[in-house]
């Protein structure tokens, strides 16, 4: 197997329409993840994440580029690729005549597992997962955070070399969230490979070994967090409530982001005294914090990630 888990060279898909019209869903996607590593895919509804996924995990052809995982085309070779990939959809759906102990099982026996392997992976993907209590109720009589963890915990169980996780933890509570964070870093610990698409941002810097942000089908940034925050302008920021009627005073001090009457200034240290004393002296209230992934991406992209 080569060095990386996935390589894209300029990917583009093109959805036509009856009319004839041509709808660019990626606009040469370009991306390499090494083996072992996570990666976060972030960008808001519409930004082409879920159309890479499909392409990669060979359910989707692309309009031109290339996908190789593990050095075998996605396109020319599917049969050499699926063996060596899982993937959560975004909107998969349970076996609803199964329950999650058979539905594990099931999956496991499908891809080649032994009988004891497939048993005790079922048992273990279970307990990590919260479902021993409800493991042996269809799936139709659990609630929809439930069957997400079914879901989840199905591919999980397969330690794949490569994983496609499309918003796995959407409707998990907290505790459910950090449990699918744990099975996530085991499974690269033990040598999987994991690209994920998720609108939690908290996630994905908790997660992400690093991240590309796409917008309209194109790459705008990749790098890591920490890398996408200093990219904006500076590692802190300064909260001004009823700030946005006053962005003159504050402009030479960084980068400026408004939301709602609230101006943040994003800054280094040595500005902070400064921007602290133009606050109070124009009756200002003002708090000091750490840059966010959030505003970072919002700096990035132009735009909340939950925009449409």
């Amino acid at each position: 197997m080569t060095e990386e888990a996935l390589l894209a060279r300029d990917v583009r898909k093109v959805y036509r329409s009856r009319k004839g019209l041509g709808v660019e869903a990626l606009r040469g996607v370009s991306l390499s993840i090494r083996r072992g590593e996570r990666v976060a895919l972030l960008g808001r509804n519409g930004a082409g994440k879920t159309t890479f996924l499909r392409i990669a995990s060979t359910l989707l052809i692309p309009t031109s580029g290339r996908i190789h995982a593990f050095g075998f085309d996605v396109v020319d070779e599917p049969e050499r690729v699926r063996p060596l990939i899982a993937v959560v959809p975004q909107e998969g759906k349970p076996f609803f005549h199964l329950t999650p102990r058979e539905q594990v099982y099931c999956y496991l026996r499908a891809r080649g597992f032994a009988r004891d392997t497939a048993r005790a992976r079922t048992e273990e993907a279970l307990a990590k997962m919260g479902l021993e209590e409800v493991g042996d109720r269809l799936s139709v009589t659990l609630s929809g955070g439930q069957r997400q963890r079914a879901m989840v915990a199905t591919v999980m169980a397969t330690e794949a070399p490569l994983m496609f996780l499309d918003e796995p933890t959407i409707g998990l509570d907290p505790f459910a969230r950090r449990a699918v964070w744990d099975m996530l870093r085991e499974l690269t610990q033990k040598g999987s490979t994991v690209l994920l698409t998720t609108h939690y941002l908290d996630e994905a810097e908790a997660l992400s070994e690093r991240l590309y942000i796409v917008e309209e089908g194109r790459v705008l940034f990749e790098g890591t967090a920490e890398n996408a925050k200093r990219q904006i302008g500076g590692t802190l920021r300064v909260s001004i409530e009823d700030g946005g009627h006053q962005r003159n005073l504050f402009q030479a001090f960084g980068q400026l982001v408004e939301e709602g009457n609230a101006l943040y200034v994003i800054t280094g240290p040595e500005r902070i005294h400064e921007i602290m004393d133009v606050a109070l002296r124009n009756r200002l209230s003002a708090t000091v914090g750490p840059v966010t992934l959030e505003e970072a991406f919002l700096t990035i992209v132009g735009r909340s990630i939950d925009a449409e």
